[in-house]
């Protein structure tokens, strides 16, 4: 049964933050999502989690400074220590909202080509974090995101890359945050990919494309491949981390069956 989770950094953004998660839970999401959650009080926001009944699905580790462009650090040698320094704070929102799962942005190489530095940075980190949070049964997300039009140079950008992560992190508690609207645009075939991959995913992502619009705007058959994550058996959250083409309420129309 397709369970749909609301993200507050992309929906409701007609209203402030903490506000979202009422208008969330009125239209019907019973999980939220967003990136960051470190401008709000861990009071506040657990607030506004339990007064609306809302589980917290997933938010990302500290990713630098996202309003100059920055998008992660795990990856990038010279910025480790920092990212590191985050995991602690993650954890605190973390354990006060009940989150089980924490996405550790990978960052973007400017000025050169990525490499293999990079890439063995971000399993180290990737298992530093997963150790550092373990013991309280949160699980470490690696997202591929597509460099070729969202983040030009982003380290993390192919689900070979995860995978990759993956066996060399060896950690029970690090998965695949795969988003549909990334891989559309990096790999397609995303029926069968989906499918070889299901065992290593932890959490699914969606939006059409081109646009990174509500479902119904482009190309992808959101009613059959929700069917055919239902017959796979992928049964945990998805996140709805489109931009509204012209309202979250008016558009949510696609996800009627499905709240």
């Amino acid at each position: 049964m397709t369970r749909l989770a609301a993200n507050l950094s992309m929906l409701f953004g007609e209203q402030d933050f903490l506000d979202r998660f009422e208008a969330a839970a009125k239209a019907g999401f019973k999980g939220v999502e967003y990136l960051f959650p470190y401008e709000s009080s861990i009071e506040d926001v657990r607030d506004a989690l339990g007064s609306n009944g809302l589980t917290q699905v997933l938010f990302n580790f500290p990713a630098g400074d996202w309003a100059a462009g920055e998008r992660g650090l795990a990856a990038l040698p010279e910025r480790s220590s920092e990212f590191r320094d985050g995991i602690g704070l993650a954890l605190e929102y973390a354990k006060a909202t009940g989150c089980k799962r924490l996405h550790a942005m990978a960052g973007c190489v400017t000025g050169g080509p990525v490499t293999q530095e990079h890439l063995d940075t971000y399993a180290e980190n990737v298992r530093y974090a997963a150790d550092a949070v373990a013991g309280d049964g949160i699980e470490v997300m690696v997202e591929p995101i597509n460099s070729r039009i969202d983040m030009p140079g982003y380290v993390m950008d192919t689900t070979a890359k995860a995978s990759a992560v993956l066996e060399a992190v060896d950690r029970t508690n690090v998965q695949i945050q795969y988003d549909i609207y990334h891989m559309q645009i990096m790999e397609g075939d995303l029926a069968r990919n989906i499918e070889a991959l299901l065992p290593k995913i932890g959490h699914i992502q969606l939006a059409d494309n081109p646009g990174r619009n509500e479902p119904g705007t482009g190309e992808i058959n959101y009613p059959w491949l929700l069917a055919h994550l239902d017959k796979i058996g992928y049964t945990d959250w998805i996140g709805c981390e489109y931009k509204p083409a012209a309202g979250t309420v008016e558009g949510l129309g696609w996800a009627a069956d499905y709240l």
